[in-house]
Order: structure tokens, then sequence, then C-alpha cells
């Protein structure tokens, strides 16, 4: 019943009694009409139903709109919402006017693959958003600032783009949560302009600068996180001025320290989690006022000194880690008295004397590994709920356990000289070689040896926020490997996680470690939005940092083995350790930190195995002799037999897999017309589907083509040697009699040219941060082939049709059957012109002179099409010869922007397309001396390098016209020759649809349609 059914009840309470009892039914089923949304009476105003198609078209959300949305009914409220899911659209309804508004959106879990919408904005009372945990991209509307908000929640999405500071006119808003997202730059001032915020929790992003002064205003805040954030700067003093907040989480950014000394004002303050931050003077935060605090992290932050006793009077404490600091002196006794207390963490430091007795007995989870303690007796086992792993400082007092002593020295004869261990898993053989059980599932602060006493692990840490308390997981994604059976299950961690090979002889060693990032997914959803980022150290030496599994394998379910070499005597330490970085709450809270599939460490050189005798060993060794002299004699009648048209590929040394013509044929069903997705000049382009699922292109040469056979050869050579996050990769090939076949990774969004000038059900609306992060990815790409890859390359045909996206709108090069190996020469002149009339180089279309500067003045032209939409080749009117020339009129003219694709509208920052506008003519200079290297134009892209104006006069239409003329005639001839020499340049390009590089069914808008007719 509502407030008027309550006051009808009272108004008539008196008389009641006497009506008939149908009557009384009939008043109070009308009463009862009255409440928030009427008898069906009360409706949501019209502009508003119109808003929330538009929005609902943009998320993806199908709502249906045959019920009034603020009928609670038809999926419009749901009522089973839980903390991970909602669906919900709640109005606030007028009883007299009968009149709706929407005043509250909940779309929780709901794996939405839209774009953020701007419509939001014409939902005008609209108090509360909630999209957590979702799959939606774009940047956050600008328009967002005229509504009432009290609450936004991103979090758990793809957002990229920068925080808006209009956002800072919302002064209502109490609450802003964008977590796990893709944010870069600076927390903008604007933001101290909200007086009434109580939760900002900006975690897991890319968020740059140091924190504004103006932030102090926020005088109501009780929850702030920036943790997974490069902020950097020093701790500022205003966070004085938060006397209301509880929760301060910073770790695993750049700042540095020292605390302010007005930290002691915080007294409110619950839980605080500050780590990983380099320099300050070593001394403890002034905490001793904090009586209500619960959960203290005060992890990696180079203190120094004793404890102090103020620590053990925080009664309240339920977590303490103060892990991997240079702490000293005795552990403080009144920590006895914290009977509050579940989590103890204080491995890694150099705390010293005895280690009490009531830590030897007590059942609660305490880490003391690593530090220096003494005394006597010491314990008599390294298990149990105490973690005491090489905690004494004594290396050889045979009085005090192996385990306990430092480096874990091997108590008897070093025998043992490799180790197989499958993290988390049951016992697998492969390859022979048998991967041993380890299946414990101990982990907030154990030590684990093996049945063996071959090797055991160290765990320290607890998921606080996880239920579930596993350090074990399962696969939740699909698999894409041959031999999955090591990465089913892995050992994972929330901070900290060592292995150790016990009693190894001495000698060189190869560590294999074996990932697979198996708790996120590779789909549309949010569990594929996960970052989990980690430090390897492999016998003290750090060997990986901020490693991302996921990114390294290009993608999850991919397994990625990394091999290192390593002295070992007698114990071998690997060390996996969380640094506050990555998402935390994707899937679920609790997913983050060091995950490990499997360990593998076999000997770089002869083991004493004290098993065969010298005749054995010779006998082995001349059955091998044997054996690899038939190999050769069969391989050498093998090659006799081929034909002569593959001598060059018998020459190659390919550096890459090969598949098998049966493999190839399964996955494009017998090469099925139907899988037949493009065609180059060698012959066509096949969709495959491989027996896990995975999507492969296949390239297929034509058996008639000499050339083709050439540009294969040329190609495989090439791509083999190169592996980029913007290349496209290239998986192996097949030869197979007359058979030759490439096979790379198969690109979901097609390639530039498609989606830009496509037609209508190829293209895709890019917004600017898109437009910007495929313009990184092809200079980042270039960059790697010039500058970074062990042959120097240049790539001689850039251009949109070459640029492939994936998924995730990631440019990739590809298409290297033109690319030329950049020797030992800095230049030279080229007899064969290859590449795209529109986008090679004058110098080199002219004159043959090829230098990498080629392929950044193909980079200038391609910019330019990303920003404008509009194709190079594609001739205008007669006034400008093509859109270089238009560029360089409207430059002279003060016009630049006027170039920037109209259907961006206003959502783009005219100062970073003015910048990358000057960038694209800088880099299509017609001096090549002038054009920037690659590895520049990524420093500019990166906004580390200004971008300078460049000085290009505009071009004649007459005189570039016969430069046109004199160009297309020597390409001509060119290609005459190379027909004659066989030596004609294809286009190899692998996309989901063969197009032109400028597709006649183009759609722009109406502003640009002369550059397209």
């Amino acid at each position: 019943m509502g407030v008027i059914m309550v006051e009808a009840e009272k108004r008539f309470s008196a008389p009641l009694h006497r009506l008939p009892s149908l009557l009384l039914f009939l008043m109070l089923l009308v009463f009862n009409c009255f409440d928030d949304l009427g008898c069906g009476a009360q409706k949501l105003v019209e502009e508003e139903v119109t808003a929330l198609r538009l929005v609902g078209n943009k998320l993806g959300k199908k709502w249906d709109f045959s019920a009034d949305p603020c009928s609670k009914t038809a999926g419009w409220l749901v009522p089973a919402s839980t903390k991970a899911f909602a669906s919900n659209v709640t109005c606030s309804c007028n009883t007299t006017t009968k009149i709706c508004h929407v005043v509250s959106i909940l779309l929780k879990g709901q794996n939405l693959t839209g774009v953020l919408p701007e419509e939001f904005a014409n939902l005008t009372f609209l108090r509360e958003l909630d999209l957590t945990r979702n799959y939606l991209n774009g940047s956050i509307p600008r328009a967002w600032a005229s509504l009432p908000l009290t609450k936004v929640s991103l979090l758990g999405n793809r957002i990229s783009g920068r925080i808006p500071s209009e956002l800072g006119e919302i002064i209502t808003l109490e609450e802003l949560v964008l977590e796990d997202n893709q944010l870069q730059g600076s927390i903008p001032v604007a933001l101290g302009n909200l007086v009434n915020l109580k939760q900002l929790t900006l975690s897991s992003n890319n968020l740059t600068g140091e924190l504004p002064d103006s932030l102090g205003n926020l005088t109501n805040l009780t929850d702030f996180r920036i943790d997974g954030n490069p902020i950097s700067g020093k701790i500022p003093s205003f966070i004085a001025n938060w006397k209301k907040l509880q929760q301060l989480d910073m770790q695993g950014t750049l700042m540095e320290g020292p605390f302010p000394p007005t930290f002691a004002t915080l007294e409110s303050m619950t839980e605080m989690r500050v780590s990983d931050w380099k320099g300050g003077d070593g001394k403890f935060p002034p905490l001793q006022n904090m009586k209500s605090m619960e959960e203290l992290v005060l992890r990696n932050l180079s203190l120094s000194g004793g404890i102090p006793d103020f620590i053990g009077q925080l009664t309240n404490l339920h977590v303490l880690d103060l892990s991997f600091n240079n702490l000293t002196g005795a552990i403080p006794s009144n920590f006895e008295d914290l009977q509050e207390i579940k989590f103890i963490y204080l491995t890694n430091n150099k705390l010293s004397g005895t280690i009490p007795d009531w830590i030897l007995t007590s059942q609660k989870h305490l880490d003391l590994s690593y530090n220096s303690f003494t005394g006597t007796p010491a314990p008599s086992d390294c298990t149990g709920t105490v973690n005491l792993v090489s905690s004494y400082s004594s290396t050889d007092n045979d009085s005090i356990k192996t385990c306990l002593r430092r480096n874990l020295p091997c108590s008897g004869k070093a025998s043992n000289y490799n180790l197989f261990i499958n993290c988390g898993g049951d016992s697998v053989v492969i390859d022979g070689n048998e991967y041993e059980a380890d299946k414990s599932t101990q982990g907030i602060s154990a030590y684990v040896p093996s049945d063996n006493g071959k090797w055991a692990y160290s765990s320290t840490g607890d998921f606080v926020e996880n239920e579930d308390e596993s350090y074990i997981a399962t696969n939740a994604s699909v698999l894409n490997m041959i031999k999955p059976e090591l990465y089913t299950t892995a050992r994972m961690n929330p901070l900290s996680l060592k292995y150790y090979g016990l009693c190894l002889q001495k000698g060189n060693y190869t560590v294999n470690l074996h990932f697979a990032e198996i708790m996120f997914t590779d789909d549309q959803t949010y569990f594929s939005v996960g970052r989990r980022l980690f430090d390897v150290s492999i016998q003290g030496k750090k060997v990986l940092h901020d490693f991302n599994i996921a990114k390294e394998a290009n993608g999850t379910g991919r397994e990625i083995i990394k091999s290192f070499t390593t002295v070992v005597d007698g114990t071998l330490e690997i060390h996996f350790q969380w640094v506050g970085k990555g998402t935390t709450v994707i899937p679920k809270q609790g997913v983050y930190g060091p995950l490990i599939c499997a360990i593998s460490v076999t000997p770089n050189f002869k083991p004493d195995t004290g098993e065969l005798s010298v005749g054995a060993i010779l006998g082995i060794v001349a059955a091998s002799c044997i054996v690899i002299l038939l190999i050769i004699i069969l391989l050498w009648l093998w090659f006799r037999r081929k034909n002569a048209a593959n001598n060059e590929l018998r020459e190659l040394e390919l550096q890459t897999s090969c598949f098998s013509l049966k493999q190839i044929k399964a996955a494009t069903n017998n090469f099925d017309p139907a899988n037949k997705i493009g065609e180059g000049g060698f012959g066509p382009v096949y969709k495959g589907v491989m027996p896990d699922g995975s999507l492969i292109a296949v390239k297929q040469l034509s058996s008639k083509s000499k050339q083709g056979n050439r540009e294969f050869v040329n190609e495989i050579g090439t791509v083999s040697a190169l592996q980029h996050p913007n290349l496209v990769k290239f998986h192996g090939c097949s030869i197979e009699g007359n058979q030759l076949l490439l096979i790379y990774e198969y690109m979901e969004n097609n390639s530039l040219a498609s989606v830009l000038f496509g037609p209508e059900e190829n293209r895709l609306k890019l917004d600017w941060q898109t437009r910007h992060k495929i313009c990184l990815g092809v200079a980042r790409g270039l960059a790697y082939l010039h500058e970074e890859s062990r042959l120097k390359i240049v790539h001689r045909d850039i251009k949109p049709t070459n640029i492939l996206l994936d998924k995730d709108l990631n440019a990739k090069i590809s298409d290297f059957g033109l690319a030329k190996l950049d020797e030992e020469e800095k230049t030279h002149i080229s007899t064969r012109i290859a590449g795209t009339l529109g986008y090679m180089a004058p110098e080199y279309a002219m004159r043959g002179y090829l230098t990498d500067k080629a392929d950044v003045y193909s980079f200038g032209i391609v910019t330019l099409e990303i920003v404008s939409g509009i194709c190079n080749t594609r001739r205008p009117k007669e006034d400008f010869v093509y859109l270089l020339d238009r560029a360089c009129v409207l430059q002279e003219q003060g016009n630049l922007l006027e170039l920037v694709d109209p259907s961006l509208g206003s959502n783009y920052s005219k100062e970073e397309a003015l910048q990358m506008l000057n960038l694209a003519l800088l880099c299509a200079n017609p001096s090549p001396t002038l054009r920037p290297t690659m590895s520049t134009v990524v420093s500019m892209l990166d906004g580390k390098t200004p971008v300078s104006i460049p000085s290009m006069k505009h071009i004649n239409p007459k005189s570039e016209e016969l430069r046109s003329e004199s160009s297309e005639k020597i390409f001509h001839e060119i290609q005459l020759q190379s027909i004659s020499m066989d030596e004609l340049s294809v286009d190899t390009s692998v996309s989901v649809h063969s197009i032109e590089e400028c597709p006649h069914h183009s759609l722009v808008s109406k502003h640009h349609s002369d550059y397209t007719q």
C-alpha cells in the first residue's frame, strides 16, 4: 500500500466497520491505485521513451517497449537482482499529473556490447546510473554533465579516453566508480568541485600525472581508490582534509613517500592499502589515532626501523601486511593482544630475535618467512598455519631444520637434476616427462614440500574479498592449444608465490615457465576485460615485469612458455609476485595476482645419474649416429625428388610451424568455396576452423604462377621472423607437392579500408579514441619493422587494405609479399617498383629511391584517411588532385580541422585532431629527409614528443597531374618489364572480404561525398 492508502485508512477508520465487506474491498482497491505507479494510468513521458529506445540501441539492450518502461513489468524491473546482476529501470511518478520520469537505471552483469550512449543525457531526471560489468566501449560523454546524478558506476567495461572535466559540474554526485576500464590521461582538476562526493574509485585504469590539489575540497569523501594506475608524485598533504575517510587504496602506483604528518588526523580510517612505491624516508605513517582500523597494508614501501608499538594497540585489526620492507628488531610483544587478527604478513623483512611462543602455537595465519630470527629452541617444522620458511639467519646450524635456514641448503647430496611440476593439477605425462601433481589447497601462509622432497612452494596472501579462498584455478575459457593437459588448472596467489627446486646438482639449467590465462575469457563479455599483471624473479633476479599472460599469448586460453637459463648450486627459487596492478574484481572480486600452470627445469649439462656404463653410452652414441645418418640419407633422397620450382623454398630457413595439407583441408572443408573470403594475385584466401575452434586465414598459392612462388618465399621468410602485437600473427605454413599455403590469424573486423570505405554491412562507426588507437598501432608496427626487429624491413605497401582490425579494433599490419629487407646500406635504388599508387612516396615512385621513409609517407596518407574518412585515391572535383592536396590547402588557410570526419560530430579533441593532421602532413612531406622516423611518430602519438607544424607548399594541380601521369607511365613500364621477368607485384592481403582500396559503396558524410563519386 502506498502513502495515500495509509492516509485513507486513518481518515476512514471510524466508519469502516459499518460498511459492507464488498464495499470495503472496492474502496481499498481504489486507494491502492494511487500508489507510485497508479493503476496503469501513469505513464513515462514520450521524450524519455524515445531516449530509452536510443539508449537500448546503442547498448545492445533489447527492452520490450510494448509495456510502459515505468510499469515494472515485461523485464523493465527484474526483482531477482543481486550485487553482480541487475536489469532495472526505476521511475518516479506524480500521482496528481500521472507523469513519470526515469530516475534510476541499473544494468549490471548484462554483457552489453555497445557504445556508451550520450542519449542518457535526455533522461533529465536520472539520478542513478549503474552499468557495472558489461562489455561497453567508447568514452564518457560530456553531455552527462547536465544530469542530476548522485551515483555513476561504469566498473568492469572497456571505456577509454580521458575522464571529461565536465563531470565536475555534477555537484549532486555522491558516488563515482570508474574502476577496471581503459581510461587515460590525468585526473581532471574539476573533480574537486564535487563537494558531495563520498566515493571516488578510479582503480585499474591507465591514469597518469599527479593528484590535483583541488581534490582536497572533497571533505565528504569516505572511500578513495586509485590502485593499479601509473599516477606519480608524492602523497599529498591535502588528504588530511578528508576527515571522514574510511577506505584508502593506493597500491601499485608510481607515487612516492613519505607519508605526511597530517595523516594522523584521519581517525575514521578502517581500511588502508598502500604498496609498491620507491623513495620516502622509511618512516612509518602516524597511525596511532586510527583506532577503528581493520585492514592495514603497508607493503613494499622501503619502511625501516622497528615495528611501532602502536600497531599492537589497533585492537580492531583483522589483516596486517607489512611484508617486503626493511623492518628490523623483534616482533612487538603487544601483538599478542590483537584478538581480532586473522592474518599477519611480515615476510621479507630483517626481523630478528626469538619468535614468541604464542606465534608458534597460534592457529591464526601468520607469515614470518625470509627474516633473520635467532634463538633456541627453533621450531620443529615449517608447515602449519605459520609460514617460517627461510626465516632464520643461520645457514649451517644443523640443529635448525633445513627449511628454516636461509637459502634452504640441501641436507644431503645434491642428486636431483630436473623438475617437472603440474601446478595445481594431477600428475600428467607430456613428451615422455612426468609432471608431478601439485594439488595442495594451502595458500594463505603456507610452506608445502612435495612428497618426494624434490621441490616445494611457499605461499603468502589471502584473497580477502573472495569467500572461496581457493588457490587453484580451473579452466574457464576455451583452450586453444594442441596439448591442453598442463593448462586445465593453475596455482594462483594474491601476493607472493615461490617455488623451490631442492638439492639440484650444480650447473646451468633451463627453466621453462608454462602460462595460460584460464580465468578470463576471449569473448564479448565482462569476463574478457580482466587484466592480470605480476612480476617473476629467478634466483633473486627479476626476469618478467608487469607480465600479462593473455597479452603475451595473444589471447586467453592460449599457452605461452617463457624460457630462462640460470645457474643453480643446490636450491632454485622461482618467485611470482603481485605488485598491485591489473584488475581485481573481474570476473568477480578476488581474481588477481600471479598464476602459473606448469614448471619444467632441465639441465644444460651432462648430469651425474650414476646409472649408465661407458659401454652403454658408446652403444647409444653409435646407434644415434646410425639413426641420424639414415635420417640424413632419407632427407637427401626426399629433397632430390622435389621439383625445381621449389628450390627457393628448400633454401629458406623457416622459423615457423608446419601444418599438414590434411589439417588445412579439414579446417577449410576441402577448400569449400563457401569458405572463400578473398582473392589475391597469387590465388584465393580461405577461412578455416581448427579442431580447437580457433579461426585461421589460409592463403593458397596458385600453382600456375611462378611469380607467386617467389612472393611466397619472400613473405614466409619475412613474417616467420616477426612477432609483434601490431603485426598479423603468422601461425605457419604448409608445403606439400604443388600446394603452398600460408596460415595466419583470422581478423574479425576486416581491413581498415572495409571499415572506413566499404559497403554498409562492413563499415563501423569509429569514435575518436579508436581512430587514435588505430594510428598508434600502425605506427608501433612500422617502428618495429624499421628499428626494433632483428630484420630491418621496409613494407613498401602500407595502405588501408593491408591494415587489419581484430575484434577489439586493434590495428595489425599484414601482407609482407612486397616487403623488402633493409640491408647493410641505408639506402638503395630499386629497379623493381612495387606498391600502390596514391600511397607510394614520390621519390620511390619516380626514381625507385627506397628507404624506410617510404613507409613513413604511406603512413601519413593513411592517417589523413583515418581522420577524415576520405579515401586518398578517389579523385574529387578539379580544384584538388587528391586528399593530400586538399590537406595542404587547408593547412595554408588555417582551416585544417575542416578535414575531420563530420560523422564524429563534437565527440573528439580538437587539439588531438590538429596534432594528428599535422603529424600526417609531416610524414607525407615530399622530402624524405624531413619525414620523422616511425619511433618518433610513436612518441608524438603518445604525447611524449611535440608535433612540429610541417611546412608544405600547396601542390599545383597541373604540375601534380603531370607528375601523376609520369608516375603512372613509369609504373606501367616497370609492370611490363616485371611481367616478362615473372616479377609482377601482387596484393596478398588477408581479410574477411577482398575489397578495393576505396570501394564504390563507401558511405561517408554528405560533406565529403565528392571524394567518393
